[in-house]
């Protein structure tokens, strides 16, 4: 057990050495040149946690792997919970029918068509495709993280998801005010905010390609919460979608065990709770600040576990249907923005 008396100490060890990699990584998204492309401490976390394991992992002592094992599990699972506090239910009806409908239907064929695409077409296993097809769909490598606990999926196959999506999600903050600028979208800026808020990856990716383009940023970052919001009934639907088999052999059938991730349950109530605005806001921003460490960690501690072998393994399928999925956020997208919002 990682907290026997006698483990506890190296298990602590290994969450503490896990803690001062996400301490580099948050300072180095702080340098002016990380800051400016909105390169978020959670990436910069998972890419020296990568470096770390396929350069120096070997020196690290066998004991502290529970630690990070710990990190990259139950710490994610905290994180995820904490990252209510970052929305409202209001927001939803701040942004009306019309930004709620763009971001479930661009959530939904997202999903369904990476799954059965990975899945039958390109042959991907199921818990890559799910993962990468989460992460286009929802929110980037947030999605990513939350979606790994259903599956149980193994590290590596989270890590290939979040650069896939790292990498389309970046390509789309610099594309779409560029594509905005030639005129050929025909959209006025606050139907442009929902197209964005409704098909770009990550929330920093969103506000980015949001703020380039006068009038667009209120409606691109309200719509981007709401399908962030969605990820806990995603969570919960895929949980019931997704069984487990049980391993009892006493049994003369083996019985399909629905997991419920209690963890998205909490997080629906954590947003209830912040709805209320009980707590002032200075504190909801300290919150959120601590949970983005937590979120840090997750993923620092996913990278150290994750060798570059299993990315030769996984090989350039999950790339292709990110590439797929950036492609339908894109086109798709824009026709479904522009027939809910006309």
């Amino acid at each position: 057990m990682p907290f026997s008396t006698k483990n506890r100490p190296h298990t602590l060890n290994g969450i503490l050495f896990v803690a001062l990699f996400s301490i580099a990584a948050i300072q180095i998204s702080q340098i002016s040149v990380i800051k400016a492309i909105k390169l978020s401490p959670l990436i910069i976390g998972i890419i020296i946690g990568m470096f770390y394991a396929n350069t120096l992992r070997n020196h690290l002592p066998s004991a502290w792997t529970p630690g990070i094992v710990f990190s990259a599990k139950t710490l994610l699972r905290v994180a995820i919970i904490f990252y209510g506090f970052r929305l409202t239910f209001q927001s939803v009806i701040d942004v009306g029918l019309s930004g709620f409908l763009v971001a479930l239907t661009m959530l939904t064929t997202t999903f369904l068509l990476g799954t059965t695409i990975g899945t039958k077409i390109l042959k991907i296993d199921r818990d890559t495709a799910i993962l990468t097809s989460a992460g286009s769909s929802i929110c980037g490598a947030a999605a990513v993280l939350a979606t790994e606990p259903v599956l149980n999926a193994k590290p590596y196959k989270t890590a290939v998801a979040v650069g896939t999506v790292v990498l389309f999600g970046t390509i789309s903050m610099f594309l779409y005010p560029l594509i905005y600028s030639t005129g050929i979208l025909h959209m006025l800026p606050s139907t442009f905010g929902i197209f964005t808020g409704g098909t770009i990856h990550e929330v920093a990716q969103v506000v980015a390609a949001g703020s380039a383009v006068a009038g667009a940023a209120n409606n691109a970052v309200i719509v981007k919460m709401t399908r962030v919001m969605l990820l806990a009934p995603f969570l919960l639907i895929l949980g019931i979608f997704i069984p487990t088999p049980n391993t009892d052999n006493s049994s003369e059938k083996k019985k399909l065990n629905i997991t419920i991730p209690w963890f998205a349950v909490w997080f629906i109530v954590v947003i209830g709770f912040n709805s209320l605005q009980i707590i002032p806001h200075a504190g909801v921003q300290w919150i959120n600040s601590f949970d983005t460490f937590l979120l840090t960690m997750a993923m620092t501690a996913l990278g150290m576990e994750t060798h570059a072998d299993k990315f030769r393994v996984a090989g350039v399928k999950p790339l292709f249907l990110a590439l797929i999925l950036f492609g339908w956020l894109i086109v798709g997208g824009y026709f479904i923005t522009s027939f809910i919002v006309g």
